[in-house]
């Protein structure tokens, strides 16, 4: 007997459940898929600086080569308190042995920059400074979370505007939105690491050629954001 009454509620829930998806079907409705896209500049550089005795034509120490680096940079108004770490926490104390009798000491130092032209300062007055060890790492925009949110907004609203077109033609007035997917979860379709394409370099002969005194000048490819989402609306 307590058997059959299970059944009994367990009958009741599926045709419940039945009944919902039932109703949901059966209502007319409207689905609409949008992506919006966007490009922005990169707005953090990432520059890794080698300071090695062995690395430069005047054999200078690396506490030589450490404070040119440190004048250039200065020079340049970067916060290198902020914006300059060392890389490696073994890094101070990194040797090269080149003989039992002969030790050399490297470090490398991760610099932030904000735009292309103060990297190509950067690199221009590293390389006067016979600190020529110097590589782009990968570029980044800050305020990705916030562009993501914005996307994600202006798609919403595009769908809507869509399927309200699609109504138009037919004299149907577009209900609430039943159902919404960000089937894409607004990715980055394109970032830059590692080593960084979409990068052009001019000036020094395409960087150190020649020991020419002229502006490194640096273009970076724009960084492509972009959010897709499918919403689905009630057709009154």
């Amino acid at each position: 007997m307590k058997n059959f009454g299970l059944l009994i509620i367990i009958g009741f829930m599926t045709l419940n459940i039945y009944s919902q998806s039932k109703n949901f079907i059966d209502q007319p409705f409207l689905e609409t898929e949008v992506e919006t896209d966007t490009l922005v500049i990169p707005d953090k550089i990432y520059l890794t600086i080698k300071l090695d005795e062995e690395d430069n034509r005047n054999r200078r120490s690396t506490e030589e080569l450490e404070k040119s680096m440190l004048m250039v940079l200065n020079s340049l108004d970067i916060d290198t308190d902020k914006d300059l770490s060392l890389l490696d926490f073994n890094s101070d104390f990194k040797k090269y042995f080149l003989s039992s009798q002969q030790v050399l000491k490297a470090k490398m130092y991760s610099l932030i920059v904000n735009d292309a032209r103060t990297a190509g300062r950067v690199l221009a007055g590293l390389e006067k400074e016979d600190i020529s060890n110097v590589s782009i790492e990968k570029t980044e925009y800050s305020k990705s979370e916030q562009l993501i949110l914005e996307l994600k907004s202006k798609a919403i609203v595009k769908a809507k505007q869509n399927a309200e077109n699609m109504l138009a033609p037919l004299n149907q007035k577009l209900g609430k939105a039943i159902y919404i997917s960000d089937t894409n979860t607004a990715s980055l379709t394109r970032q830059l690491q590692g080593k960084v394409a979409g990068v052009q370099i001019r000036g020094m002969s395409s960087l150190y050629g020649t020991r020419a005194k002229e502006d490194i000048l640096i273009d970076f490819e724009k960084i492509k954001f972009s959010s897709k989402v499918k919403v689905t609306f009630v057709i009154e």
